[in-house]
């Protein structure tokens, strides 16, 4: 009598179980329906009836699709963009590709609007842009030979080198940089960090101007003012002569030598022996206050 072995399939572990759920997670994902997503009823609706209410409620649906594509387009434009400004030039957008649409020809709306709301943006950026596109253009090309040769040089490359590697004249360079300089925009309103203490400031207060001259910089010329005309009157008649007709007639050295009825070089001696006396007296003067 032969006996039959019968082999028990052995039993899966927990562990396989757990492996198997997340297969068919894996396999089977559950697709999210997007915002602006619109049924296929609803568009089987609208070519029906055609009533302004349908039109307006798809509409309305595909304003989050154009906030979608100006959101993902801010990100490459300078923070003066507002995104609400390209929202609305890409509601205008999507006007014109609902009215241009035809569902007959099996493709979503969505593929379609896309690149219309985009074109409509850009074209609005375009025209409020008042720098030309070839001045935007050759932006970028420096812009691109900079960081390629940053890249190889492992430093900021120098103009030479820039000019060399765009292949143009020095001349063409400062020419291109000169237009380029000016396309850049600030907003004096944006916060930045200052150098000093590394507070956080608007712009506008760190901008400093050089030119201007503080209070106490006229106190301190008018003071120097003053002593020259005392240090002068203690130069000879001869010194003071010639300081008077260079500085304040304005008269050349050799002018001065025939006014003088001497020679030019005599003049300079003069002239150079009166301001060394001048310079000593105001150094003395004012060597408390450098």
């Amino acid at each position: 009598m032969v006996s039959t072995l019968k082999i028990e399939p052995k039993k899966k572990s927990s562990n396989s179980k757990i492996e198997a759920v997340k297969d068919k997670v894996i396999e089977a994902p559950v697709k999210r329906a997007r915002r602006w997503e619109v049924p296929a009823r609803e568009w089987a609706r609208y070519r029906k009836y055609r009533t302004p209410e349908i039109r307006q409620k798809l509409l309305d649906r595909y304003v989050a699709l154009v906030r979608n594509v100006a959101t993902r387009m801010a990100m490459n434009f300078p923070r003066s963009v507002e995104l609400s400004d390209l929202v609305n030039t890409g509601v205008i957008g999507l006007i014109e590709a609902f009215g241009n649409f035809d569902p007959d020809r099996g493709v979503k709306f969505e593929t379609y609007a896309v690149p219309r709301i985009r074109g409509a943006i850009l074209d609005e950026l375009r025209a409020l842009d008042w720098v030309p596109r070839s001045t935007r253009a050759k932006s970028r090309e420096i812009e691109r030979s900079f960081l390629c040769l940053e890249n190889i040089l492992g430093r900021p490359p120098e103009k030479t080198e820039l000019a060399k590697h765009m292949k143009i004249t020095m001349a063409e360079l400062y020419a291109a940089l000169g237009d380029v300089s000016g396309t850049s925009i600030l907003s004096l309103d944006e916060v930045v960090y200052r150098e000093d203490d590394n507070r956080q400031v608007p712009r506008i207060e760190t901008i400093v101007d050089r030119t201007a001259v503080s209070s106490l910089g006229e106190v301190e010329k008018d003071e120097l003012r003053s002593f020259l005309k005392v240090a002068i009157e203690r130069l000879t008649d001869q010194e003071k002569l010639v300081i008077g007709l260079y500085y304040f007639e304005e008269l050349t050295l050799k002018e001065i030598g025939q006014v003088m009825s001497i020679s030019e070089s005599r003049v300079s001696q003069i002239h150079t022996r009166a301001v060394a006396k001048l310079r000593g007296m105001v150094k003395e003067r004012f060597a408390l206050t450098g």
